[in-house]
């Protein structure tokens, strides 16, 4: 009985550390990150929802609004379904 409680428990402190760890990437870090990576892009929107996305999965935005992708490989080879970048 013991165990199986403590098992239980494990697996919700483990649940909620990772979506405390997403929401807090995507409130303030990936954020402002994302703003200032998109602040030139002509589709500002499409832009911030996907930098969002990459910013979560990979936990880092390349600096600059263009290239300097080196900075960051996870964000840098992630691809779409066509197999073309998918982080901006």
């Amino acid at each position: 009985m013991k165990v199986a409680f403590a098992a239980v428990l494990l697996m919700c402190l483990v649940l909620t550390s990772s979506f405390f760890q997403l929401s807090m990437a995507r409130s303030g870090f990936c954020s402002s990150k994302c703003a200032k990576r998109c602040s030139k892009a002509g589709m500002k929107d499409r832009c911030m929802k996907f930098c969002g996305i990459c910013c979560s999965k990979c936990k880092c935005v390349p600096s600059g609004t263009y290239g300097n992708k080196h900075q960051c490989p996870c964000y840098r080879d992630m691809r779409n379904s066509k197999g073309t970048a998918k982080c901006p």
